[in-house]
């Protein structure tokens, strides 16, 4: 089922998620409908708070990707309860977006190297040291859970240079071509 994706300006974008419990009900679901959504949005990545649920569960596709980077063919997960413990190597600089963000795209530092925690859908823990665009998305998913948005990571003269966007779309002026949620729907 496809759902909609709340915009900036949602409160549960700035809430701290929270670990589920093993036994949440209709995880498998859960992930699956993300994945359909994500995946009608075009999106890489879509965090649960996005879709309303202030709960530590993510989706990744970068098979989308797979034409530019062979490593990532047939790369579809989820990550539940998951958590960066560091984040380490060079700051690299990359072009980011948002499906909650829908026409905002900056330039955002990141490091290129980080350590997480988490649960795969079949619930098996794992510690990893991830590197490269996976880290970058990680980051900016996992931002999601920490009530953080890629935009809270720009000069305060960038977000200043936003605020018209920003302030459209707290009025539920938003443009895309997939179904959201605003502050006024």
């Amino acid at each position: 089922m496809i759902l909609p994706i709340y915009v900036y300006g949602q409160p549960v974008l700035r809430k701290v998620a929270e670990d589920i419990e093993l036994d949440y009900p209709n995880l498998k679901e859960l992930i699956d409908n993300m994945f359909e959504t994500m995946d009608k949005a075009d999106g890489v990545g879509l965090a649960a708070p996005q879709i309303g649920l202030p709960i530590r569960v993510v989706v990744i596709n970068l098979d989308v990707l797979a034409e530019d980077f062979p490593e990532y063919k047939g790369f579809r997960k989820a990550y539940v309860n998951a958590h960066i413990l560091e984040v380490g190597g060079e700051e690299v600089p990359m072009d980011e977006g948002c499906l909650s963000l829908p026409g905002i795209h900056e330039t955002v530092k990141r490091g290129n190297k980080i350590r997480v925690q988490y649960l795969d859908e079949n619930l098996e823990a794992h510690d990893e040291i991830v590197e490269g665009y996976l880290a970058r998305v990680m980051q900016h998913e996992f931002d999601h859970l920490e009530g953080k948005m890629f935009i809270d990571h720009l000069s305060p003269l960038r977000r200043q240079m936003l605020k018209g966007k920003l302030n459209a779309m707290l009025k539920g002026k938003v443009s895309c071509t997939y179904k959201v949620k605003t502050v006024h729907k």
